[in-house]
């Protein structure tokens, strides 16, 4: 079922996972939010068991948790890496597999919740062959909804799967929100942290380095993530995110910068109240409550003192320094391949910066001039929007390789 029928209507199995383990697959566990989500179940001795693991390239790390967590299956995307991920986990009885098609064979185990947290257009196979089977998905891979919105919510619904946002503007979202009366909601406020360049000049933008764009001033995440949270294009994806899991449309959807990342989004209704959901910045919160979703289980996230808090602060995004929300916002608006050519031109362009290919601000150029290079078209099925991700980074390849050629002459 899509997320606006979840609570009206449980699955058994969700109603007896809080006396019986819970069975869970991680996609994507040695990242930041997979890591977290492992440091989550084994807090949690007994209460749940675990089907799959599947990393890619981290083949060291993805040992380790599985012979921590013993699960019946450990696969890493990278099909070199099949030796090695077989010798260390030898005599453990864990099966092990390698390749793309391991890492969606996965998903299709039957594990009652998945953690879809691969980073990026890759995890969009497994998060669906998850939802086909009618799981409980934990979406922490945003580009998913950004690249086949309509597509997967179609699915969801379809397969009565549940989609369970881990992002923490979301996952605040969702708490709040109420599915049974839509009609009631005047707007959706996402809050952003603003990122390390909040205060920066677009000229001190253009010469910052990767280093200091992934040292995120409250948050711990991965380097791309980082990175989409520097120049503000992960809140750009967060907006088509949320059009998508509530179903309202862009101009219902406001962007503000809260630099405390406490109040991490709010649902404002017509009769003039704001509902917000407050924690600190640790997504090991989100993870908790789609983890233990419809129940609400323990987490070792640090309690808020509000006696220490001196002020919440509130500031509109600049739009010249950001130029990553308007990019996103034309790309809702203009529908169809737009979004999915908007995120595979950014991972190409995020990609080329950490490498020291680009600067930062070519990030939005980039990604700016391969949305004007492309057709927006139509998105009729999953091959369609594999087709256009492969079209995109083509396109962004091209228009940084030019942008390089232009800088040496």
């Amino acid at each position: 079922m899509a997320m606006s029928g979840a609570a009206a209507e449980l699955p058994s199995a969700a109603i007896t996972s809080a006396t019986a383990p819970r069975s869970v697959t991680v996609l994507g566990c040695t990242g930041s939010v997979g890591c977290n989500t492992i440091d989550m179940i084994e807090r949690a001795p007994g209460a749940y068991r675990v089907e799959a693991l599947t990393a890619h390239g981290n083949v060291d790390l993805l040992i380790e948790q599985a012979r921590r967590l013993k699960p019946r299956l450990a696969v890493t995307g990278k099909a070199e890496n099949y030796d090695k991920l077989k010798a260390g986990l030898a005599g453990t009885g864990i099966e092990v597999a390698a390749g793309r098609a391991a890492v969606i064979e996965a998903a299709e185990r039957p594990a009652e919740w998945v953690m879809a947290s691969i980073v990026g257009a890759a995890g969009l196979e497994p998060t669906l062959a998850a939802v086909r089977r009618g799981a409980m998905i934990g979406l922490a891979n945003k580009e998913t909804l950004v690249c086949a919105g309509a597509l997967m919510m179609k699915e969801v619904a379809r397969h009565k799967a549940i989609m369970l946002p881990v992002d923490s503007e979301h996952s605040a979202i969702f708490q709040v929100f109420d599915f049974d009366r839509v009609e009631a909601i005047e707007k959706i406020i996402l809050t952003a942290s603003g990122g390390p360049f909040r205060t920066k000049t677009v000229a001190e933008m253009a010469e910052m380095t990767p280093a200091q764009a992934v040292a995120h001033p409250n948050w711990s995440m991965g380097a791309k993530i980082s990175v989409d949270s520097a120049s503000m294009m992960n809140k750009g994806l967060e907006l088509i995110e949320a059009h998508h899991l509530f179903g309202l449309p862009e101009e219902q959807i406001e962007i503000l910068v809260h630099p405390q990342s406490v109040i991490h989004s709010m649902v404002a209704y017509r009769d003039g109240s704001v509902l917000a959901q407050l924690g600190t910045p640790d997504m090991r919160t989100p993870i908790a409550y789609a983890l233990g979703w419809p129940a609400r289980i323990e987490a070792p996230s640090a309690r808020l003192d509000f006696a220490k808090i001196s002020q919440f602060t509130f500031e509109p995004p600049d739009p010249e320094r950001f130029p990553a929300l308007r990019l996103a916002r034309e790309a809702l608006r203009a529908g169809g391949r737009a979004p999915t050519i908007l995120n595979a031109a950014n991972e190409i362009a995020v990609a080329a910066f950490l490498a020291g290919g680009i600067r930062f601000t070519d990030i939005a150029a980039v990604v700016e001039a391969v949305l004007a290079r492309l057709p927006a078209g139509t998105l009729s099925s999953i091959d369609d929007v594999i087709e256009t991700d492969a079209a995109a980074r083509a396109a962004a390849e091209a228009e940084i390789a030019a942008r390089r050629r232009n800088s040496v002459h």
